[in-house]
């Protein structure tokens, strides 16, 4: 297998795929699974997004996103290396998929190849006998899945078709085999090829050098290459591969072949244009968002940035903005520039290059690439639309920021905000139900918020700029609630630093950013948002909020979804009692937190099990990765436990009797490399373990049910 060698923009071709991958899925969404014919009556051809015309959000939760960039998490949990195997892929799924709520459609087994796949591999069938058409047969082993989730492996592979096609075929056969195998490992190694050729029918050949010569695959292949030479129109293309290998002629929901002939049309008649291939494969219907997602990330690759120029403006409405469902709650409200780096790192570890650090000391949002604007969308409070304008701009000292544009903004208008999302947005409840939003919040209570800010030297009169939060309250709204503030004047730097109090009732923080006024004048100039960063750790009581105390209180979402979990029960409406978990079968973890949580202390006053065994938990990377003080069912002994996989470590284990129904205090201290478990203020078991550093909290139950009152979070 060829070395890589990266390309010198790599980073901003990244930038380009990952972008759009995201435009080409929420342009086709809204009509996903409509045929050519109803798009055309009902929509018309296709040039741009339609999310309002059937009532939705634009960037909404969507498998096609989740699975792509959830799925490569194996090279991080299993060792970044060309050789990753098809069983670790699939231990990463078991870890970062809640079953029936994350990721996959749940269509049913035999009918949703993923929902499938995923039961085999919970069953213990280790991939790829989990995606096999020996155990599925071959009408689910052959549907669309393993072809719509291969864009990242391609984009970690970049000028090297076959360590992308090596890949590809690793993380397909979790689910699939067959031609979804060969479509899905075709379009990954033309995607790494796309890095350095723009020339679709050299893409083309180098695709089909890792495609079986007599498979189907390739035979669809050539069959459109031959088409579009004679037809020179691609709706009569279109026609042919509806006639010869639509839908009528395969069986199952979603079946591969039917797909990948459009998106083979679509990358021949428009490879050469992003906004046409938008239009064309959009316009030619069935599996629109899958279909339109893989055409965006390859024709973006291979152009870079400058695909999305002189067209419609597909970055503006999306602002970099990205929604990942997976048990990984801290990565599920993202942006394509953070996307882009892990991606980037990635590639550069398999080519043993050394990792980007972050632009900026590290800071989240760092505006560090061209256009880049990390999801902050400005509110205008119902003003004219001119009066504010943000960009990711380059300023006066050749540094990029978020440059903020005030037109006339004065004392009698109200602050202007410049905000991102950092939890599940408000408008979750207007999305279709078929993908719900796995998440928690990315900042809280206790940590550091720090904004370095920078008024344009341009700028007519000083301005005012203060942090601003906003949190969901008792009645699933959204409050504001504002930090320190100071005056900039033209010219000047300035650096915010806020430790977040715990002011909020247990409620998430929704959004985080900054709010400007004008205390004099009218303001005419620029105001650049150079970074906005959060960290440390975060000091914090959870629990039932008291506004909903009582067994009747009906205002419970948002707060409710600030965990994630698998457990059978979740019970909220109990008095005094915050949290009542129950697992009937087996090993059920409840979390909250981030992987950038790392030396904590983790307290619940009264931790009460009903039955089976429970424990609190640590450093909890997805369902199946934590450490976690347990106290097991026999009721003679607790365990420090370490939970990796399929397998689950006791790193040392004291007798201790304890007793149902009994209300113990339970601390657990992360602290480098050790991990401590404390029982009514007394240290009861201890281990040293660094395997992960980083991660959030949780309660792990086994075969009962526990209580918990609060949890306690703090540094140590």
């Amino acid at each position: 297998m060829a070395a890589s060698t990266l390309p010198t923009d790599y980073l901003e071709r990244v930038y380009a795929g990952v972008l759009g991958k995201l435009i080409g899925v929420y342009v086709g969404r809204p009509f996903e699974g409509w045929t050519h014919q109803r798009i055309m009556e009902e929509l018309g051809p296709i040039h741009y997004y339609v999310h309002e015309k059937v009532k939705s959000p634009l960037v909404v939760t969507d498998d096609d996103v989740s699975g792509t960039f959830v799925f490569l998490r194996a090279l991080e949990e299993h060792g970044t290396t060309p050789d990753i195997s098809a069983e670790d892929i699939g231990r990463t799924w078991l870890n970062n998929t809640v079953e029936k709520k994350s990721i996959f459609w749940w269509g049913g087994k035999g009918i949703s190849t993923e929902h499938t796949a995923y039961l085999n591999l919970k069953n213990g069938i280790k991939a790829p006998s989990s995606g096999s058409i020996k155990t599925n047969g071959r009408t689910v082993a052959e549907q669309i899945g393993a072809q719509i989730f291969i864009d990242g492996w391609a984009m970690v592979a970049p000028g090297n078709p076959s360590l992308a096609a090596k890949l590809a075929e690793a993380a397909g056969s979790v689910s699939h085999d067959g031609d979804a195998v060969h479509a899905a490992k075709l379009w990954a190694a033309m995607e790494a090829e796309a890095f350095v050729s723009k020339d679709v029918d050299h893409l083309l050949d180098v695709g089909l050098k890792f495609v079986p010569a007599e498979s189907l695959i390739t035979k669809l292949v050539n069959d459109i290459r031959e088409w579009a030479k004679i037809d020179k129109d691609w709706k009569k293309t279109r026609q042919r591969i509806e006639d010869k290998y639509g839908y009528a002629q395969f069986p199952g929901a979603c079946h591969v072949v039917p797909n990948h002939g459009l998106m083979i049309s679509a990358l021949i008649y428009a490879g050469h244009d992003f906004h046409h291939s938008m239009h064309i494969i959009n316009t030619s219907g069935w599996d629109t968002d899958c279909n339109s997602g893989n055409v965006g990330c390859l024709v973006a690759i291979m152009h870079g940035l400058p695909a999305f120029e002189e067209g419609p403006d597909w970055r503006g409405p999306l602002a970099d903005r990205a929604l990942i469902s997976s048990a990984d709650g801290g990565y599920s409200l993202n942006n394509a520039a953070r996307i882009t780096y892990d991606l980037v790192n990635l590639g550069r570890k398999l080519a043993d290059e050394a990792a980007i650090p972050l632009p900026k000391d590290g800071a989240q949002f760092h505006f560090a690439l061209p256009g880049s604007v990390q999801g902050f969308i400005t509110s205008r409070n119902g003003l004219l639309p001119d009066l504010v304008k943000i960009e990711q701009a380059i300023d006066s000292r050749n540094r990029p920021g978020l440059a903020i544009r005030l037109n006339g903004l004065t004392n009698s208008v109200e602050p202007i905000e410049v905000l991102t999302q950092t939890f599940t947005p408000p408008d979750i409840v207007e999305m279709k139900k078929t993908y719900e939003l796995m998440a928690t919040p990315l900042v809280s209570p206790g940590q550091i918020v720090t904004a370095v800010l920078h008024a344009d030297s341009s700028n007519n009169v000083p301005v005012s700029v203060s942090l601003r939060l906003k949190h969901y309250n008792a009645t699933d709204t959204l409050s504001r609630f504002d930090g320190p503030s100071i005056t900039l004047c033209p010219g000047q730097d300035q650096i915010l630093n806020w430790t977040i109090p715990d002011a909020f009732d247990s409620q998430p923080i929704q959004q985080l950013g900054i709010a400007l006024t004008c205390p004099k004048g009218r303001l005419k100039g620029t105001v650049w948002l150079d970074s906005l960063s959060y960290g440390g750790t975060p000091r914090m009581t959870l629990k039932r909020p008291a506004a909903l105390q009582g067994p009747l209180s009906q205002a419970v979402n948002f707060w409710a979804r600030s965990w994630i979990h698998n457990l059978s029960t979740f019970h909220i409406r109990f008095p005094a009692i915050s949290f009542y978990l129950g697992q009937d079968q087996g090993e059920g973890v409840f979390i909250t937190g981030t992987r950038e949580w790392v030396d904590y202390k983790v307290t619940v006053p009264s931790f009460r099990i009903g039955l089976g065994g429970a424990g609190l938990a640590v450093r909890v990377r997805g369902l199946n990765r934590y450490y976690a003080l347990v106290f097991k069912p026999d009721r003679k002994s607790v365990a420090l436990v370490m939970a990796k996989d399929e397998t689950r470590t006791e790193l040392t284990c004291v007798s201790y009797e304890w007793k149902l129904d009994e209300s113990y205090s339970v601390t657990v201290c992360a602290e480098g490399d050790n991990i401590t478990g404390f029982i009514a203020g007394k240290k009861v078991a201890e281990a040293q373990e660094r395997e992960w550093t980083g991660g959030g909290i949780g309660v792990v139950v086994t075969d009962g049910s526990v209580a918990v009152d609060q949890i306690d979070i703090s540094p140590i």
